[in-house]
């Protein structure tokens, strides 16, 4: 079970990781009426924050159990 928790604390990390660097969907100014707004690109940084903590606590509860 601890390898369980493990890796999917380390795919929660990962996923996060990538939601945090893909939250602004830029497209280098050409096309902009399809770019996130400010309010959606804090809610996928936060929710990819919290992602990323929650992966954090699962791999240490997997080494410390």
């Amino acid at each position: 079970m601890k390898t369980v928790f493990k890796y999917f604390g380390l795919t929660c990390i990962i996923v996060g990781l990538l939601a945090i660097g893909g939250s602004a969907n830029d497209c280098d100014g050409h096309c902009m009426e399809q770019a996130n707004t400010i309010g959606e690109m804090l809610m996928v940084m936060g929710l990819g924050f919290i992602l990323c903590l929650s992966g954090c606590a699962f791999v240490l509860f997997a080494e410390r159990g």
